[in-house]
């Protein structure tokens, strides 16, 4: 005797439909709280207007003059703005440094701590800049052409999140490692920063 074979009705397979795209829906809303508004979540009381001045910045002796590209990072250990800005800065190294670029960096006045395990040994530390007093907020780049001109200072990208979509650092990397001339030195941008004056006591 032959079984017979009955087609799920179409109400059930309605209902099934209406419960993946549920459980879907919720998954999404987990992921999205756990790991997209949870970092966006501190960025939005730092998000401030800024204008960099970088004209005043100048390389140490050691490093001025003619050479590779020098790009100086300057970053403050307590800034929860630094997140997002220091996977970008990694993705960066593994872009250019190879390319003829030389990484720096620049650590607050008077601030305590290290940097992401992923970016240490990457950069060369520099106590000091001259004219870095410039530097209104952090996080912030400034770049140096092959003839030791100065021709960027400023943030890495407008907005809450840093990546390489609205960033300003690659278009002028670019530029330079094609010997195109680039100046820079005034940028204003909204974001998320944090004062790059030193700590009291410094």
């Amino acid at each position: 005797m032959s079984k017979i074979q009955t087609a799920p009705s179409k109400r059930f397979l309605l209902i099934l439909c209406l419960l993946a795209l549920a459980v879907m829906l919720a998954i999404g809303a987990w992921a999205w709280a756990r790991f997209g508004v949870a970092y966006l979540r501190p960025f939005s009381d730092q998000e401030q207007a800024v204008f960099f001045q970088g004209g005043g910045l100048k390389l140490p002796a050691e490093l001025a003059g003619p050479g590779n590209i020098r790009v100086v990072h300057f970053w403050d250990p307590q800034c929860p703005c630094h997140k997002e800005t220091d996977a970008h800065l990694n993705y960066l190294i593994s872009l250019y440094r190879f390319s003829g670029v030389e990484f720096y960096s620049v650590q607050k006045p008077g601030s305590e701590g290290e940097m992401l395990p992923f970016l240490r040994g990457k950069l060369t530390p520099l106590e000091a800049l001259e004219g870095m007093e410039s530097i209104p907020a952090s996080p912030a780049i400034a770049i140096w052409d092959q003839q030791g001109r100065l021709a960027y200072a400023g943030p890495y990208s407008e907005g809450l999140v840093c990546n390489s979509s609205n960033s300003f650092v690659e278009p002028i990397l670019d530029a330079l490692s094609d010997n195109r001339s680039v100046s820079a030195a005034n940028t204003m941008a909204v974001g998320c920063y944090c004062d790059w004056e030193p700590v009291e006591g410094s």
